[in-house]
């Protein structure tokens, strides 16, 4: 496992420390079981049982219209992986009608109230041009702790610009994405109200060079926006979805 860069620790605790050029290399944060001794809530994802959002939008695929609705349940506790006693998440995407993936996602909070992902057991649902169901696989599926697969952070406690860390390391499943942190303080309007203080990342990933992704969280309210499929100059997206009433 590669341990933390001094300047990013010293971002991740919020120290001063020279900010990263934007998309920096992503580091590796440094686990340890008994960081999760007296986990704190995370400011921005709840894993309080029963916390829902639900995010709707439209975009294009392939030239065709595409709508989807995505919703996230914290359904109870999760597995214990790697000596952390996890919270599951059901994750459930609709598109144009027809549900394309079902997720169960591992995830526990340290003593800093980081969020940390330890995994998810997946199960994509497949259709042919017709919108006719085919069947079903778990690419992207990982566990920490298998296959060589370690927890990375999804959301930092105290973000600053410039942050960019693994949220999973698992490249025998296929599972590499990060984040870097693009601002702290935007604004964003939409369906479910105005949000302001903001928090914007970018996502990519090592296994999926082509994943590009902005995301928004505002505090105690969890995601509000995201943009998806963004082009090489990172903007443009085929996907937009927003936080519902």
């Amino acid at each position: 496992m590669k341990t933390m860069t001094t300047t990013a620790l010293a971002l991740l605790t919020g120290l001063s420390a020279p900010l990263a050029v934007f998309a920096a290399e992503p580091t590796l944060p440094a686990f340890d079981v008994a960081n999760f001794a007296n986990p704190k809530p995370n400011p921005y994802i709840s894993l309080e049982v029963g916390s829902r959002q639900v995010m709707a939008g439209s975009g294009m695929d392939e030239g065709k219209p595409l709508t989807e609705v995505a919703t996230q349940i914290v359904t109870g506790p999760g597995l214990m992986l790697m000596g952390v006693q996890t919270m599951q998440i059901l994750d459930e995407a609709i598109k144009n009608g027809n549900l394309v993936e079902r997720t169960f996602d591992y995830y526990a909070n340290d003593n800093e109230g980081n969020l940390w992902y330890f995994g998810e057991d997946v199960t994509n649902y497949r259709y042919d041009a017709n919108g006719v169901f085919t069947g079903t696989d778990s690419k992207s599926a990982w566990r920490s702790g298998v296959n060589g697969a370690v927890p990375g952070i999804s959301i930092a406690a105290n973000p600053v610009v410039g942050l960019s860390l693994f949220q999973e390391q698992a490249a025998a499943d296929g599972a590499m994405d990060y984040f870097e942190v693009v601002a702290i303080d935007a604004t964003v309007t939409g369906p479910g109200g105005t949000f302001d203080g903001v928090l914007k990342t970018f996502e990519g990933s090592k296994s999926e060079p082509d994943l590009r992704e902005y995301k928004y969280y505002a505090k105690g309210v969890g995601f509000v926006r995201t943009e998806e499929e963004l082009s090489e100059a990172l903007d443009n997206p085929k996907m937009v979805t927003e936080v519902q009433p």
